[in-house]
């Protein structure tokens, strides 16, 4: 006969519990999925569809005009798609890594450093936070034309540079991640605080520094109003504004929705790119923690 100790009972009482918030959470989590999953599926389905496919059915199903729509996209307007594509790149790009320098070095002053001032500072940054993008894309706008840079690549890199919200996690990971007894010991043995910063300091906060990348890269490669503010030649525009273009075409060319559906498609693959390749240094952060642990 087997006999079951009061702890053992207690863990399998526990159990039944949990297991019916347990399924009521796994439920919530697979709709949630779901609903951010589908659109992009659909996106993915409609992108393969003539426009005769498109506007007669809607179903989940592969259509026959993805090499066509493809070929047609790719040539429009003498490869406009492409040189949109290039710009987004050097927008999100060059734009995340200027942000991402300067928030490390902002965060991390603010974070390691005391002086007369910070903590004003600190507060006016987390005010910076709570204003929308919107709001300053007037002002924005005035600055960079009062000094002759509208529509120009700089009209768009400038702006992205600075994010308050990308200051304040630097801050948080470089509080989390460098000790300020490392720094003190590299000030023993004579390092400046420039090589501390960069040698020793910077190498701690990756991990940090790559979520601060990738969200600044996906803020930017999405971004539509500030391009739109800023520019007005076509060659110019990222990937949002060349197909909000090509949509507007659409209103009176149907066979413009399916160029538009299948250019967002083809968006998504830096950023689906991006993630995969980002991803080893949140894994190499996650098994460093573990066996500190």
């Amino acid at each position: 006969m087997t006999v079951i100790s009061s702890a053992n009972r207690n863990s399998l009482v526990s159990g039944r519990r949990w297991s019916a918030s347990s399924i009521i959470a796994t439920i919530i989590l697979v709709i949630g999925a779901l609903y951010c999953f589908v659109p992009i599926l659909w996106v993915l389905l409609a992108s393969t569809k003539t426009s005769n496919e498109l506007f007669t059915t809607f179903t989940f199903s592969i259509g026959s005009g993805l090499l066509d729509n493809l070929q047609q996209l790719f040539s429009y307007s003498d490869g406009a798609m492409i040189a949109w594509s290039g710009n987004s790149l050097i927008y999100a790009g060059g734009g995340a890594l200027g942000c991402t320098f300067v928030s490390a070095a902002a965060g991390y002053g603010l974070a390691k450093y005391e002086f007369r001032g910070s903590r004003f500072i600190f507060g006016a940054i987390l005010s910076g936070v709570l204003i929308p993008g919107v709001v300053l894309a007037i002002p924005q706008y005035l600055l960079i034309s009062s000094l002759g840079m509208s529509n120009t690549y700089l009209a768009v890199l400038l702006p992205s540079i600075i994010s308050p919200f990308a200051i304040y996690l630097a801050r948080v990971f470089a509080a989390a991640s460098v000790p300020s007894e490392l720094l003190e010991a590299a000030r023993i043995d004579g390092s400046g605080e420039y090589r501390i910063f960069f040698s020793i300091s910077l190498k701690m906060m990756i991990p940090g520094l790559v979520t601060i990348f990738l969200l600044q890269f996906v803020a930017i490669w999405n971004n539509f109003l500030l391009p739109f503010i800023m520019l007005s030649n076509d060659r110019l525009y990222p990937i949002t504004l060349g197909l909000y273009t090509m949509l507007n075409r659409g209103a009176t060319q149907s066979a413009f929705y399916s160029l538009t559906i299948m250019g967002a498609a083809v968006s998504v693959i830096p950023l689906v790119a991006l993630v995969l390749i980002l991803q080893r240094f949140w894994r190499v952060d996650l098994l460093t923690g573990g066996l500190k642990g």
